[in-house]
């Protein structure tokens, strides 16, 4: 009985941690390039767009497509960042525990 109580303990402390860390990861932002930093989006841990930057000389015409291939590639670019240093603060929190490779907390 003394077993569960204490494994009550460390799973109201982790969870504790989990959303303290949740909060840190939506506090993020990255910033993701493309075009050589034409074009530059910001993005928040959870995926948000916070700005959107495009360098004048884009806005032509002829270069729509190009534009929207852009942002759409800093936009990912962020994405990945985010990601990352999300991945890098969940490592910091669940180490030592058996979670299989590739698996994403749900967040």
């Amino acid at each position: 009985m003394r077993d569960i109580m204490g494994m009550m303990g460390k799973v109201k402390e982790m969870q504790a941690k989990m959303e303290q860390m949740q909060a840190e990861i939506a506090e993020l932002q990255a910033e993701g390039k493309a075009g050589g930093g034409l074009v530059t989006v910001v993005i928040s841990g959870k995926g948000e767009l916070k700005s959107l930057k495009i360098d004048p000389s884009l806005f032509k015409e002829d270069d729509v497509e190009i534009l929207e291939d852009l942002i759409v590639a800093a936009h990912k670019d962020a994405k990945d960042k985010a990601e990352a240093a999300a991945a890098e603060k969940t490592k910091a929190l669940t180490a030592g525990l058996p979670i299989p490779p590739g698996f994403k907390m749900p967040f």
